[in-house]
């Protein structure tokens, strides 16, 4: 049971192309974490260079947050993380990773932050990969190809092309289409909300994902990443309303649900949720919540 989330709170929607952002709001002591800025952290090639690892040095004097379903470009090919890391001060540690990318491998060892995390059906078909490993066999490793089937699924869907299936190339959505622009725009300018940590994302009155953080501070630095993941994914068709009950409804399904619960990769401990209506992680440290994220299946 993922504690802090029982006692969540939900707040009134911002609705843009019929994606609704519920802003969510715990209460939990008080944490201290950086957000690997600039100069703060370095992400390489594992020493090898091996598809599913990548190493992480932490050069600051605080833990550093990596969250699962962010996207870095660069190094032999472009990757997902997937699950969130608390990386030790002054230390470094290798993470595990799914490709976002096909038919590419050379180019050079270091990495960058994308603009853009993956989207939800990325990130769902890598927890859903991830939640079995380590049931079965104590991994943290996705279904590769599944990975792979989701990116190529979501590029065509969008109308991009991509000689080597470039997860990253979708951002070419928020070039061409004024309408996609002007969402995020909007969303970046009003939020998060003071106080905010999280977000529950529904189509019409679908909940069908959501990001939750320690602080403030660790959504804001992910908000416009997130913001952009999420509106590369515009229902079509929507005719209900969001509903503040079913957002609720989801963040504490989610944090009641049994899970395996294995040490993190850093600091903390893993919580993966496999629920019959979502599929879930969580990092817990020290007893606070660290950053958790949940998809619906059937969505």
């Amino acid at each position: 049971m993922i504690i802090q989330l029982e006692a969540a709170a939900v707040g009134r929607p911002i609705t843009c192309a019929g994606v609704s952002f519920f802003p969510l709001y715990i209460h939990q002591p008080a944490v201290t974490l950086g957000a690997g800025g600039a100069g703060e952290m370095q992400i390489t090639e594992h020493p090898g260079a091996v598809v599913p690892s990548l190493r992480i040095e932490n050069h600051g004097p605080v833990p550093v947050l990596l969250v699962e379903g962010e996207t870095v470009t660069g190094g032999n090919q472009n990757r997902v993380i997937n699950v969130s890391v608390l990386v030790p001060a002054r230390s470094g540690v290798d993470i595990p990773v799914s490709c976002v990318e096909q038919g590419r491998w050379g180019g050079g060892s270091d990495f960058s932050r994308s603009r853009t995390f993956a989207t939800r059906r990325v990130r769902r078909a890598k927890q859903v990969g991830v939640s079995r490993s380590v049931r079965e066999q104590g991994l943290k490793r996705s279904d590769q190809g599944a990975v792979w089937a989701s990116v190529e699924h979501e590029l065509d869907r969008l109308g991009v092309h991509s000689p080597t299936n470039r997860f990253d190339q979708a951002d070419e959505v928020f070039e061409r289409d004024q309408a996609s622009a002007a969402a995020v725009e909007l969303l970046v300018r009003r939020g998060p909300l003071p106080g905010q940590c999280g977000i529950a994302v529904s189509h019409g009155s679908r909940v069908v994902a959501a990001d939750v953080f320690a602080t403030p501070e660790l959504l804001a630095t992910r908000w416009e990443a997130l913001v952009r993941g999420q509106l590369l994914d515009v229902p079509h068709g929507v005719r209900s309303s969001p509903s503040a009950t079913n957002a609720l409804r989801f963040l504490r399904r989610l944090g009641s649900a049994t899970s395996d619960i294995v040490p993190g990769v850093g600091l903390g401990n893993e919580h993966h949720v496999s629920h019959r209506r979502l599929i879930g992680q969580a990092l817990v440290w020290d007893d606070a919540l660290v950053h958790a994220s949940a998809f619906a299946l059937a969505a």
